[in-house]
């Protein structure tokens, strides 16, 4: 009986090991590290709501500019 629980010879100690045993382990690994719908959508998630941040902070700092007292020099023509 082999780790994962079949009851197959291990290859490589009765066996010599086949490019299906290889297959086989790769696609095994392949499927575990794939990332999961809630990793991906936690990315995207996080993301959106720094661009949402980024454009709250530009508004509130432009909008402070525009309030700034500024020197106004009228010119009247007689």
């Amino acid at each position: 009986m082999t780790s994962d629980g079949s009851t197959q010879t291990r290859p490589g100690v009765d066996r010599p090991i086949t490019r299906a045993d290889l297959q086989a382990k790769f696609d095994q690994l392949r499927g575990s590290a794939e990332p999961t719908a809630t990793t991906r959508n936690l990315g995207l998630t996080a993301g959106i709501a720094a661009a949402i941040l980024v454009v709250l902070v530009v508004y509130l700092l432009g909008r402070r500019r525009g309030k700034k007292s500024r020197t106004i020099v009228e010119v009247v023509r007689a």
